[in-house]
């Protein structure tokens, strides 16, 4: 058996399940983040992944609450479809399979993160740009 999984197929993943995304599947994700926190917080090959994993969620729930629309629905797409991957028991790879079940969920949120890298970084700019305006907001309070 194959342990890991190429670059090209975890690209397919996220490309054919960013194709068929539903409002539902967004909700979906809203509803159980700390689900899919946890999941990647508590295993090895995710563990690394976790701010970049934070960042795809509050993505998704400022797109899902209206607060940050300036990105393309293939975007959030994308990132829906990786994190459901990650949420799901049933992948490529199982992930009862200690280290190895999670090579491939792995290798999914990698490839999202390539392939959405320059709508992240502007969702990141966007985010610290209305944190430091709330608190400066607070400071003059």
């Amino acid at each position: 058996m194959r342990k890991t999984i190429s670059k090209r197929t975890a690209e397919r993943v996220v490309n054919d399940g960013a194709n068929r995304v539903t409002e539902e599947d967004v909700y979906k994700v809203v509803d159980r983040a700390d689900d899919i926190q946890k999941k990647v917080s508590l295993h090895g090959p995710l563990g690394r992944l976790i701010n970049d994993v934070k960042l795809m969620i509050s993505l998704v729930k400022d797109y899902w609450n209206k607060s940050y629309r300036d990105v393309p629905w293939w975007t959030v797409a994308a990132v829906v479809t990786a994190l459901l991957y990650v949420l799901s028991p049933v992948d490529l790879i199982p992930d009862f399979i200690p280290f190895f079940g999670l090579l491939d969920d792995a290798a999914v949120v990698s490839a999202c993160l390539f392939l959405v890298e320059q709508d992240l970084s502007r969702y990141r700019s966007w985010k610290d740009s209305k944190a430091e305006s709330e608190k400066r907001d607070g400071n003059n309070e």
